[in-house]
């Protein structure tokens, strides 16, 4: 079964986070994603752009029509994911509950229902 991991944050976060912290944060994070790509159960990680960055795209007219983003109003925005294929919701937990800074910050998990087929 997939499962999405979710890590929130925000810019306030982060610029209150020690610049000499950084390097380790960093480094604990790589030696996660090490870690379950080499069990195959890390598909991938993604971090994300500040949410200043982010678009919302709709089509008017057959064509895309981009406003700002993101759509919600909230302090805190997905700061990155992580797509994981486990053998059980127990085993997602468990390799979201080793993610750097859960012990601080809760990481939101989803299983994910529908993929669909790559040959389309």
């Amino acid at each position: 079964m997939k499962y999405v991991a979710m890590i929130y944050g925000n810019q306030a976060k982060w610029d209150s986070f020690p610049a000499e912290d950084w390097p380790a944060a960093i480094a604990a994070q790589e030696a996660f994603n090490k870690k379950y790509r080499e069990t195959g159960e890390l598909l991938g990680a993604y971090g994300l752009a500040d949410a200043a960055n982010a678009q919302l795209v709709r089509r008017e007219a057959g064509a895309p029509a981009v406003t700002d983003g993101p759509y919600l109003e909230t302090k805190e925005y997905i700061a990155s994911f992580y797509l994981l294929d486990c053998v059980s919701q127990e085993r997602a937990q468990r390799i979201a509950a080793d993610m750097p800074f859960a012990d601080v910050e809760p990481v939101e998990l989803w299983p994910v229902l529908h993929e669909s087929a790559a040959d389309l």
